[in-house]
C-alpha cells in the first residue's frame, strides 16, 4: 500500500509539474505574441490620404521594404538650402492626420519630413525596434541627400514612441539638435505594469542609455499631468542628456498643444535657426 501511495504520489507531483511548465510555456508565448500589438496598434486611417498642395511623397528603402514619408516644404522658403525637422508620431497616428500641426515651423523657413514606421498605413514590413530603426536612419539619410535641405541642420523630433525613433537617429547619424516631447525611458520600464519580464521585452528601445552619449542640444517637452509616461520619465531624460533643457507643459499625454515658441527659441540657440541665414527674425519672447 505504502508503495501504491507513493507512485500516486509521484504520479500527481509529474502531473502537476508538467502542467505548470504548459502554463509557464503558454505565460511566455502570450507575452511574446501580444507585446507588438500593445506596443504597436497601428491605427486605420480615417479616410483616404489627402496631401496637401506641395507636399512631396518620398519613398524610403529599408530593410523591410518601402516606407512612407512625406516632405513639407518651407512655407516662407529661406535663401539656399532649409534646415529640416524629422517627425516621429506616436504608436496610434499617421502621418496623414500631421500635415497641419507643421505650418508654423515651415513659416520660420523649415521644411518637415513626416515619417511613418513600418506596418503603418501604407508602409512594408512590421513594426519593431529594428524596422523602425531602419526607417529612421532611411529617412535621415534621404533628407541629407537633397540638395534643397541643409544636412547640416537637421533636427530629429519625435513624440512618445516617435521620441525612441528620433533618438535612435541621434545615436546613430551627427544631429545638432533632438527634441523629445512625451517620451519615456525605456519600455523596459513599463514591463511590470504588464506582469512581463524585463528580459522578455522585445523591442526595449532604451533611451536613457541612448542620450547620455548624445553630444547635441536636447529639448524634453513633458505634460505634467501626463499618467501614460509620466513626467518622472523626461525628467530623467533631461538629467542624463549632456545639454538639455526640460520644458513642463501643462497637459496629459495626448492632448498637449506643441509650444512651437519654446521650440523656436531652441532651435535659435542650437544653431538650427540663424538670424539673418534667411530664416525670421528671432523673437523677444516666447509664446
Amino acid at each position: 500500500m505504502t508503495g501504491l501511495l507513493n507512485i500516486t504520489r509521484s504520479g500527481l507531483l509529474s502531473a502537476f509539474a508538467k502542467a505548470a511548465a504548459v502554463l509557464v510555456l503558454a505565460y511566455f508565448a502570450a507575452v511574446l505574441l501580444l507585446q507588438r500589438r500593445i506596443l504597436f496598434p497601428r491605427p486605420t486611417p480615417r479616410a483616404l490620404p489627402h496631401r496637401p498642395d506641395g507636399v512631396a511623397q518620398v519613398w524610403l528603402p529599408t530593410a523591410v521594404g518601402s516606407v512612407e514619408a512625406w516632405y513639407l516644404p518651407p512655407i516662407e522658403a529661406p535663401v539656399g538650402p532649409a534646415p529640416a525637422i524629422i517627425f516621429f508620431h506616436g504608436n496610434g497616428e499617421l502621418i496623414d492626420w500631421l500635415p497641419r500641426e507643421f505650418d508654423e515651423p515651415r513659416r520660420w523657413g523649415l521644411g518637415v519630413l513626416l515619417v511613418e514606421f513600418p506596418g503603418y498605413g501604407r508602409s512594408s514590413g512590421s513594426p519593431s525596434e529594428s524596422s523602425i530603426t531602419s526607417a529612421a536612419l532611411a529617412a535621415h539619410d534621404w533628407a541629407r541627400a537633397q540638395g534643397f535641405i541643409d544636412a547640416e541642420r537637421l533636427v530629429a523630433y519625435g513624440r512618445s514612441l516617435g521620441g525612441a525613433a528620433a533618438m535612435l537617429v541621434a545615436a546613430q547619424r551627427a544631429t545638432p539638435a533632438l527634441v523629445l516631447e512625451s517620451a519615456f525611458t525605456s519600455v523596459k520600464s513599463f514591463a511590470h505594469q504588464f506582469a512581463v519580464p524585463r528580459f522578455a521585452i522585445l523591442d526595449p528601445f532604451d533611451n536613457l542609455a541612448r542620450i547620455k552619449t548624445y553630444p547635441g542640444s536636447v529639448l524634453v517637452l513633458h505634460g505634467e499631468h501626463d499618467e501614460l509616461v509620466p513626467m518622472a520619465h523626461g525628467a530623467e531624460l533631461a538629467r542624463a542628456a549632456r545639454k538639455a533643457m526640460f520644458h513642463v507643459l501643462p497637459c496629459g499625454h495626448n492632448d498637449c498643444v506643441r509650444p512651437w515658441g519654446v521650440v523656436r527659441e531652441f532651435l535659435f540657440d542650437s544653431g538650427v535657426l540663424v538670424k539673418g541665414g534667411g530664416d525670421p527674425s528671432r523673437p523677444t519672447s516666447l509664446q
